[in-house]
């Protein structure tokens, strides 16, 4: 068996590399990169915004949010080029940049500490309105059928704002379960900064797991749901993830044996062993168990074994020497999965490559593959080669991070980027009058800075096009991860 741990595996390794294609490795400005990905959810903020905003061709917007339940549901992301909130991915969204905080806040400038706090507390001061009524969660604001058919600024919206709630006893454990993990999840990450906040946090994740363990089943099962969230954001993959990750979280935050217990107890049941290579706003498989094996790693706790057995699993289906290896990339050497937004997998993947690899070197272990041992070096040259295709090292020479390098996509799908800022028109342009602007060929007015699109082809093609949403698009939890992966690479430039 071969081991892959430096210094040892180093040759092999690049040898290994190089059965891909590369490009010219050009040198990145990771510090610059980790600034753009957090500036860039301050472009898609709802509410009123902040004197200190700095994203300025954006203002104010969803104003009335929550006035059909006579609630305050103002604030939040809207996930993507569209005017709607969608709770189930801005809540993953929320756990991976509280996790990126957690795992790689010490390593952040403080300021970009400091904004990368302020970008999960936009997220979590909505997800605590979210579940502030007893036996209720809100789980959606905005008719994406009405508002897709418009293409208008979110300042401009005259959609109908529906409230979408879901209320005992009738389940919504998948975003019940990931509300959880997002506030259990950034109550670690506040807990220095705001203590007092981080109580509130961990308080109201507490209830939301209990909405989601008592009232079992996937929130868009119901009928009053359904029509809203689907095909966009269905449980296509089962509730029963979520209910293992929030459980997961609530252990890390709280050190509360009952949680312990949880995962003990249903990890089997609720098939943690299963769709392990998946990690994303509907698939919490793969980054559950890395996060679990954490406690496993550093804690010795051999009750969790199983959980740490999948993580190894995972990690050596990226590795292409592994004889289990079976991750497919794209010529150019991105990890590709199909459907829309492939870049979303990049960026997960690579920050569960980056974790892992930090649980492996503070325990002086190394994953065995079979053929081959596996250190922590080989699972962050893994990541740096994705980080590095995104930034620009791919077969385009083109930077999928919208204003990062001179090389970009100019025309993404995205309604406040490509329609004139209130500040330059202040007059409206209603639901139809935007498709001018969206059939136009011309780049968007306002650079949606830090904006990661979904990405391109299985031949590495992009067509830099606002038609085409599943490549042009970008979303927020594709950015999410990203945040904890450039602050490891621009903590350690040099790292080849």
């Amino acid at each position: 068996m071969k081991n892959l741990s430096p210094p040892h595996y180093a040759l092999l390794f690049t040898a290994l590399l190089a059965q891909l294609p590369l490009f010219q490795s050009s040198y990145h400005e990771y510090q610059d990169a980790l600034s753009k990905s957090i500036l860039f959810f301050e472009g898609q903020r709802s509410g009123y915004l902040p004197q200190d905003q700095r994203v300025t061709w954006r203002a104010n917007s969803g104003l009335s949010d929550g006035w059909t339940y006579n609630t305050d549901l103002t604030g939040g992301y809207y996930d993507a080029g569209d005017n709607v909130k969608f709770g189930f991915p801005m809540a993953f969204t929320t756990t991976m940049l509280a996790w990126s905080v957690n795992e790689f806040g010490d390593l952040m400038p403080p300021n970009e500490l400091r904004n990368s706090l302020v970008a999960i507390r936009w997220a979590t001061d909505y997800l605590l309105k979210t579940v502030s009524q007893p036996n209720r969660i809100f789980v959606q604001v905005g008719d994406p059928n009405g508002d897709h058919i418009c293409w208008e600024r979110p300042e401009d919206m005259d959609t109908p704002r529906v409230v979408y709630a879901v209320d005992a006893p009738n389940p919504a454990s998948d975003v019940a379960g990931e509300t959880a993990a997002a506030l259990a999840a950034s109550s670690m990450a506040f807990r220095s900064s705001d203590p007092g906040y981080a109580e509130t946090l961990l308080r109201n994740a507490i209830n939301a797991f209990q909405f989601a363990d008592s009232y079992r089943g996937a929130y868009s099962d119901n009928s009053n749901i359904k029509d809203g969230a689907c095909p966009f954001y269905c449980d296509f993959d089962g509730y029963q993830d979520e209910l293992l990750w929030g459980a997961a979280w609530l252990r890390r935050a709280s050190y509360d044996d009952t949680y312990l217990s949880f995962l003990q107890n249903n990890g089997e049941t609720l098939g943690a062993d299963e769709n392990i290579n998946e990690f994303g706003w509907d698939n919490k498989h793969a980054g559950l168990n890395v996060l679990v094996s954490k406690e496993v790693l550093e804690g010795n706790m051999n009750s969790l074994q199983s959980y740490k057995e999948s993580a190894d699993s995972f990690m050596c289906t990226l590795i292409p020497e592994s004889s289990s290896s079976h991750v497919e990339y794209t010529p150019g050497g991105l990890i590709y999965k199909p459907g829309g937004s492939n870049l979303q997998h990049a960026t997960t993947i690579s920050f569960l490559l980056l974790a892992y690899a930090n649980y492996l070197e503070r325990t002086s272990q190394s994953v065995n593959c079979g053929n081959v041992n596996v250190g922590p070096y080989s699972l962050r040259q893994q990541a740096k080669r994705q980080v590095d295709y995104i930034l620009g090292d791919n077969p385009l020479g083109l930077s999928y991070m919208v204003g990062y390098s001179d090389h970009y996509p100019q025309r993404i799908h995205h309604r406040g980027s490509s329609l004139p800022s209130v500040k330059d028109h202040p007059d409206l342009i209603a639901c139809k009058e935007g498709s001018i602007y969206c059939n136009s060929s011309n780049p968007n007015p306002n650079v949606h800075v830090g904006a990661i699109v979904g990405g391109p082809s299985e031949d590495d093609s992009y067509e830099d096009s606002r038609d085409d949403f599943r490549k042009s698009e970008p979303t927020t939890y594709i950015n999410a991860p990203f945040v904890g992966v450039l602050a490891y690479f621009a903590a350690n430039p040099s790292f080849s």
